[in-house]
């Protein structure tokens, strides 16, 4: 079943001489459940088609189709809540408030949406990131990579249709990075979580279970692995 299509994706910024093309006419297609990578150099367009499909930024023109949306059809205040409800996002900066509780930053995307939380389920995602023993502490009272782990159970809460991960592991070292890596894996796998990861970096990508390599905002290859 697919999750995510894109057609002929475009983004450019500025205008004349100095138009810069970030994203140039993209086809892609994500199967639900699918652990994909998205490599390229900086400056590639990566991380700008992370930003469009998290509706955080708007095409030039194309198409975005996330779990049956239109995302050109929404407007401001829709595209906020769609971000919030079908979209999990996790960048290499953890943004956890730091005076609330690892549960309450982790819950904090259904609070805000005036849900109740489903207690087995946070609990089943601490058990598979192995932050159980933490959810009562501060963020303060946690390494890199606890915290890291709690923003992906930030971002897991609500069920996403699909998680973003923006160089997921850019703050870590390499011993977390592998295992933050695992986790993202592993939540794919028992949650059947669909995961669109940015690196730089083949090492983290070649955990994925399919590579597409960004170079001057096109895809010039796309390959599962084995």
């Amino acid at each position: 079943m697919e999750i995510l299509r894109c057609e002929k994706l475009t983004k450019r910024y500025g205008s004349g001489a100095g138009e810069v093309t970030a994203l140039n006419g993209i086809d892609l297609s994500v199967e639900k459940g699918e652990f994909v990578a998205v490599m390229g150099a900086s400056g590639s367009g990566k991380s700008t088609l992370l930003h469009i499909l998290g509706t955080v930024d708007r095409p030039t023109s194309g198409r975005v189709v996330v779990d049956g949306t239109d995302l050109s059809a929404l407007n401001a205040a829709k595209a906020a809540v769609f971000r919030r409800r079908k979209v999990g996002l996790v960048y290499q900066f953890y943004n956890l408030i730091p005076t609330l509780t690892i549960r309450k930053n982790i819950l904090l995307p259904l609070l805000l949406d005036k849900r109740r939380p489903n207690v087995d389920y946070l609990e089943q995602i601490a058990g598979i990131l192995g932050i159980t023993d933490r959810l009562e502490a501060l963020p303060g009272q946690l390494s890199g990579g606890q915290q890291q782990r709690a923003a992906i159970a930030r971002a897991l809460i609500f069920r996403p249709a699909i998680l973003l991960a923006d160089e997921p592991t850019g703050n870590l070292d390499r011993k977390n990075s592998e295992e933050i890596m695992d986790l993202i894996r592993l939540s794919s796998r028992n949650l059947k979580q669909t995961v669109l990861l940015v690196t730089h970096d083949e090492r983290i990508a070649l955990r994925a279970e399919r590579i597409v390599t960004i170079e001057d905002g096109r895809i010039v290859s796309d390959r599962k692995q084995g």
